[in-house]
This record gives C-alpha cells, structure tokens and sequence, in this order.
C-alpha cells in the first residue's frame, strides 16, 4: 500500500513538475503517469544532432524508439541526449526483444531528463511509475552500499578489464540483490575513463586541484573520491552542471569525454584534465514488478538481449570517444596529460575501505584482480 500511494504523488510531482511523456506506454504505467501525455522535446543542439543508427524515430513527447513497435512499448528514462551511445543501445535492444517476443515488447527511450533526474528515474522504476532507466552506479549505490565496488576510483586497470568483468556473470548476485528495493538490474554498461575538466586552467596535481569545487555525482563514495584527490566533491545533478560552471558556483566537474562533448560543458570548462579516475557504471534497470508480469519465456529473452548489449554498448562508446578526442581541439579544448599516480595515492584508503565492505565486495574485488 505504502508503495502504490508513493506511486502515485510521484507521479503527480512529474506531473507538475517535469516535461511529461506520451504514447506507446506499458500495460504496467500506472493511469495517473499516462495522464502526463503534453509533448515534450530535446534542446534545440540536441535535435539538430545526427541520429547514430539505422531508422530510429524522434516521437513529439521527446522520446526515441528502434524500428519496431512492440504489442507494450517499456519507457526507459535517461538522463543524458538520445544521441548518446547507450542510448543507442538501448535502441538496438529494442529491435532485438521485439524479435525475441514475437513482437510483445519493444522500448522506449526517454533522454534528457524528460522523466525526471536520476535518482527521481530509479524512485519511479521502484514504484512502478516508469518501466525501466539507465542510471548511474553511484545511484544504484544508494539502494546498496555494495555496488561502490564497480564505481571505485582506480580500481579498473583498462576498459577491456572493465567490459570482461561485465560480461563474466560475476556481478549477477550483486545485481539480483536489488530485486527487494522494487528493481532488477540487467546490464551494466560504461560511457570510459572520467577525467576532472576544469574553467580557468589545467589540474595536473592534487596540490592544484586543492580548494576547488568540483561537481560529482550524488553519493558518499563519489563526495569521498574528489575529497580525496584533492578537490572539494560538491554533488550535483548533472542537468545543473553547465550553468554552476557558468556562474562560477562550480569550478569544473568530472566525466568522460562523451558526456563532455555532448552536453557541450566544454563551452563553459574547457580544460579537460586526463586523471583518469573513473570507469563509473551506468546499469540499466528495470522495475520488479514489470517484469514479474512478464512471461518466463519473456523474461529469458529479455535478459538475454540485455547480456548481449554490452557488446554493442562498449563498442559504440569506443568508437565515440576516439572521435571525440580528435575533435577536441577544433572545439577549443585543451586536453592536458596527467600523471595519475598521486591521484592514485590518495584515493587509496577509499579503495581499500570500499573492497573489504562485505564479503560480496571481497569476492567481486578478487574476482576482479584475476581478470586481465
């Protein structure tokens, strides 16, 4: 009961307070979230970017769909613009659960926060007010203090570490122990390495990023790592970011490249530092309860397509991010080299902290050190 009325004023706080979403919802969204029905767009840089991918279609509410139209259509909200890589993912996944149900699903993607911010994104999928998001790690975290071991600073030695621990099915207990909160996680996925980007001039050091406000995501493990590394960690919702740099309540932020680029933060930092600090997940979600309505069969074939597009997930994000380093000085970015191991000094008792929280961390940090 606590749940379904939870539901329910979430629902009519999206209402009022964000752009709403319609059409193609799921047999789960409850009456009130299909009520939010007034159309809704991408910022006008956003919808003048290039679609990557065959045949996907902008709907007027804003969101982005594959090629095919399922009997129910799941929304999935996003934080970040459509035409990011694991958005497109998540469009391919589409198609292919459409074929794998004989046509009884399909997804939508709702990007730029037209669902709401992260953390309001995972709140719905709990309650069953939004089907599934992608959602950072460090959310995730919230609900389970465990998932800090795979958004640890330094604790990844390369991508490619980091997309075979994905794929190993080591992080199945850790993403199953969700399911108590309202949601299972069905993949995770990784935009690269983060750096510290900066307004008014390089950061090579600890010593020169001291006393500076650097914007992190919402949580104590990311609040910890920038604190460590030097800086002051200042949590802040991502949508916010380029007007705090703007007025100088920030003094720069931390992510990839990809991030970087496409929510053009460049304009307003354009010092992106190489620290390499983080390989943070973003896990794709969905709520208990929509998929418990599922078939079983459904269900298998949803965790299978879902298996399968981490492949796609990593291979789009790599090929975007060597774009976007050669593009890097035409957009007046100056990318400084860093020498990291200071920064990996200092983050070290926060690793240590991190990897002997339980035995799950234990073991998936171990796990993770066999991995080469």
């Amino acid at each position: 009961m606590k749940r379904k009325v939870f539901a329910t004023a979430l629902t009519m706080s999206m209402v009022m307070g964000l752009a709403a979403c319609g059409g193609g919802s799921s047999a789960q969204t409850t009456a009130a979230a299909e009520n939010k029905t007034e159309a809704a767009g991408t910022t006008a840089a956003e919808s003048a970017a290039e679609t990557k991918g065959a045949a996907a279609e902008t709907k007027a509410d804003g969101a982005v769909t594959g090629t095919k139209q399922g009997e129910t259509v799941l929304k999935c909200a996003f934080n970040q613009s459509a035409e990011n890589p694991e958005a497109e993912t998540v469009r391919r996944m589409s198609d292919e659960l459409y074929d794998a149900t004989n046509g009884r699903y399909s997804i939508e993607v709702y990007p730029n926060e037209l669902l709401g911010n992260q953390a309001d994104s995972l709140q719905s999928v709990e309650v069953g007010a939004i089907d599934m998001a992608l959602v950072a790690n460090s959310i995730v975290e919230g609900v389970n203090p465990d998932f800090a071991i795979i958004g640890t600073p330094y604790i990844y030695d390369s991508v490619e570490q980091q997309e075979k621990l994905f794929k190993s099915g080591v992080l199945d207990e850790l993403f199953a122990s969700t399911e108590s909160a309202g949601f299972r996680c069905l993949a995770a996925y990784s935009l690269g390495p983060r750096n510290v980007y900066s307004r008014d001039g390089a950061i090579t050091t600890p010593e020169e990023l001291s006393g500076k406000k650097i914007r992190v995501m919402q949580s104590d493990t990311m609040i910890q790592m920038m604190n460590a590394m030097g800086g002051v960690g200042t949590p802040m919702s991502q949508g916010d970011v380029y007007s705090a740099i703007q007025t100088k309540t920030l003094d720069g932020a931390e992510n990839n490249i990809i991030t970087y680029v496409d929510l053009k933060q460049y304009e307003v930092a354009p010092y992106y530092n190489e620290t390499g600090h983080l390989m943070i997940p973003d896990e794709l979600v969905i709520s208990a309860d929509v998929m418990n309505a599922m078939s079983p069969e459904d269900q298998e074939a949803l965790k299978k397509v879902a298996a399968d597009s981490v492949d796609t997930a990593f291979k789009l994000c790599g090929e975007l991010r060597e774009k976007y380093y050669k593009q890097a000085k035409d957009l007046g970015v100056t990318v400084t080299k860093v020498d990291i191991a200071p920064f990996q000094k200092n983050c070290q008792t926060l690793i240590d902290n991190v990897a002997n929280r339980s035995e799950t961390t234990k073991n998936i940090y171990a796990k993770l050190k066999e991995i080469k």
